[in-house]
Order: structure tokens, then sequence, then C-alpha cells
């Protein structure tokens, strides 16, 4: 009776472990026959692809933070230099400043004929037409003829190759001061008029120079750079020659073979300015006061 008491656990437990011993075994068994080649190519694989779900997610992190650099710096605007289209915008201005131009031709025929309409009945129009054309020829606004001269600025033909070492690039090129020096020059000369290639200009034009070319009240030039004065030619040809910007311009002509030339014309034709007289920005010139000890300072 004790004996069937005590009677060890029945054996059907056993007998369901038994399977996952044998199933350990049998893992055991089939990787130690595995091709060694082929366990090898499995555990690389294994490797590789632990690495890309590493790189992925850092790679993407990082092309996000570029994104957001990117957006944050554009505010909204495009990053891109706008150089490469410089030349098409220097186009269309100048197209829109030929359209401008002849808007103001027209405007002007259209003033004038309106008032040579109220000239001969109106005392008070009469007489702003008198003060205006007491003015027209200091500002510009009619046409003049008379003797003067053209003077030329031209690039120099070297190539990149030929410059001599004690020069640079930017020597071998008509620059903005290089017009202006001739046009203060001739101003000073006594000029009555004077053009840049085909325009009239007065004392506040501007000239402006992008690269090679020349913007004028709007349009584009390429060299030569044409300036033509009318006025005594000696005296014009004096200042040029006493100029010293003009000086220093005229040894690059000698060393570095920049265009220089001054031509005596006759009778040279001027059309009337057409831009605008009005001075947009304008500042008065104060005199300094004078030093101690000057006899003018009373004080």
């Amino acid at each position: 009776m004790s004996h069937e008491t005590g009677a060890p656990t029945p054996a059907s437990s056993d007998a369901d472990r038994a399977p996952e011993r044998l199933d350990a075994t049998d893992h055991a068994d089939d990787a130690a026959g595995a091709d060694p080649e082929e366990w090898a190519r499995g555990w690389r694989i294994s490797r590789h692809l632990t690495v890309w779900t590493i790189l992925v997610p850092l790679v993407a992190i990082f092309a996000g933070a570029l994104f957001s650099a990117s957006s944050g710096a554009a505010q909204g605007t495009d990053l891109r230099s706008a150089a490469g289209g410089l030349p098409d915008l220097i186009r269309e201005e100048t197209r829109r400043g030929e359209i401008r131009a002849r808007e103001v031709a027209r405007l002007n025929t259209e003033v004038e004929e309106l008032t040579q309409r109220r000239l001969s009945g109106d005392q008070e129009v009469s007489i702003i037409v008198d003060q205006a054309n007491a003015l027209a020829q200091t500002s510009g606004t009619v046409p003049v003829e008379g003797p003067g001269v053209v003077v030329s600025l031209t690039d120099s033909p070297l190539r990149g190759d030929q410059i001599p070492s004690f020069l640079r690039y930017d020597d071998l090129v008509v620059h903005q001061q290089d017009v202006q020096a001739v046009v203060n020059a001739l101003w000073r000369g006594g000029a009555e008029a004077m053009m840049i290639q085909d325009q009239r200009v007065i004392s506040t034009s501007a000239v402006r120079c992008v690269g090679n070319t020349l913007i004028l009240q709007g349009r584009v030039y390429s060299p030569p750079f044409v300036i033509t004065a009318i006025g005594d030619p000696r005296d014009l040809i004096s200042e040029l020659n006493n100029d010293q910007a003009i000086q220093y311009y005229r040894q690059l002509v000698d060393v570095a073979g920049l265009g220089y030339a001054v031509e005596l014309k006759d009778t040279i034709e001027a059309p009337a300015y057409s831009g605008s007289i009005l001075l947009q920005h304008a500042r008065p010139l104060r005199p300094e006061p004078p030093a101690e000890g000057d006899p003018q300072n009373n004080g």
C-alpha cells in the first residue's frame, strides 16, 4: 500500500519534456553540420542589415537637418545666385527703358502742343514759357550745335596670357571711374552740351558700369564708350590733359593697350535732353568753419 502511495510522477510528464531536448540537440547538430561558407555568408548578411539599420536613420536625420537649415536661410526666396539671370534682366530693363523713353517723348510733344495753344491768349502761360526758355540752355532741354571734341575709350585687346606681371585683369578694361573722369574734365572745360554714346546727358546724369558694360538712363552699352562734348576745343582738351585720373588711364594705354582717342569736330549736333531734370536726392554743401587764428574768424 505504501509502495503505491510513494509511486514516482507518471512517465507521461517526462515524455512531454523529451521532445524539447531532442529539438535542441537537433538544432545544434544542424549548425555543426552546416556548410561553413553558407554559415559565414548568413552572418555577414545579418551584420550588414544591422549596419544599414543604424545608418539609414542617421542619414534621414542629417538630411532633415539640412532641409530645415535651407528653409530657414531661404526665407521663402531662391537660394540660387541671381548672377546667372543678370544678362536677361539687363535686356528686359533696357526694353522697358526704351518703351518709357518713347512715352516721355510723346508726352513732351503733347505738352508742347498744348503750351503753344495757350501761349497767345494767356499772359501767365507766356511768362512761364519765357522763364523756361531762359533756363533751357542750362538745363539741357534744347538741341545744341557747335564745335567740340569726341573722346573714345575701349578695352585692351590683350589676352590673359599676355598680361604683364605687374598688371591686373582689371587694368585691361574701361571702368566707371574712367568714363566719369572724362565727363568731369569736359564739364570743367566749359562744355555747353554733352552726350555719352547716343544720349544727351546733363550735370546730374549718373553713369553706372556692370562688368564691361555701361548702363545709362536705363539703356546698356558695350565698349567702345564715346563721350561727345560741344564747347571750345582748346579748353576741353586742356582739361583732359591736366586731369590726374585721365593721366593715369593714359599710362595704362601705353602698358596695357587700353584705347584712348580724342577727335576734334567742327560741327556736333546734340539732341535735347529728354530725361527728368528734377533732383531725387540732394544735400547742400556747407562751408567749413574758419580755424582758430584765421583773420576771418571774428569770434
